[in-house]
């Protein structure tokens, strides 16, 4: 599982990441996750969800892993600007994305179907170490987000645990996207 975390709730007529998370993130990407539900109004198979993750733009769509109550993990090789937004479009279920470069910093990136995001930056030492600048993806602005999509998922999220999840250091980023998505209180989550 791979998670990484950025900046402020985002209004609804953002489209997609940021600019400089999208200029980031192009550096040398090694893949990502994508964490939804696949139960909306409907019930989705993983080949339905990987198939719309297709036509949203994610591309090398792999793995699921089963989390509990229809929530799942998804890695991917890529994604496009736009693919997080025009996912969870066609499902109408908040997701939450992480993209890693070299697995050593994720970015994140949170939406829900009323068109509120966030995002964030997993690995700060080590991000500061590329030269990226951390002042792109403020901690608080990431924390507030996180909580406010975590309650718009209908989940109960640990503050503590997802301040110390953006503000923490791994070997590997993933690490710390699998602890996020346990501090955004996703069951079934490790």
């Amino acid at each position: 599982m791979r998670i990484s975390v950025m900046a402020p709730i985002l209004p609804k007529e953002t489209a997609g990441l940021s600019e400089a998370s999208a200029n980031f993130r192009a550096m040398g990407n090694s893949g990502g996750s994508l964490t939804t539900r696949s139960a909306g109004e409907t019930t989705r198979s993983t080949g339905e969800l990987h198939q719309l993750m297709r036509e949203a733009g994610f591309t090398g769509v792999d793995d699921t892993e089963a989390l509990a109550e229809g929530w799942q993990v998804t890695d991917f090789a890529d994604a496009g600007r736009r693919s997080l937004a025009h996912l969870v479009e066609r499902t109408g279920t908040p997701a939450v994305m992480v993209s890693f470069f070299d697995s050593d910093v994720g970015f994140i990136e949170a939406r829900t179907p009323d068109g509120d995001s966030w995002e964030g930056l997993l690995n700060r030492e080590t991000a500061e170490s590329y030269e990226i600048p951390l002042e792109h993806f403020p901690v608080e602005p990431a924390v507030a987000g996180a909580l406010a999509w975590s309650a718009a998922a209908g989940l109960t999220p640990d503050e503590r645990a997802i301040r110390q999840t953006l503000t923490g250091s791994a070997l590997f980023a993933e690490e710390l996207s699998s602890a996020l998505l346990v501090a955004l209180g996703l069951p079934g989550a490790t």
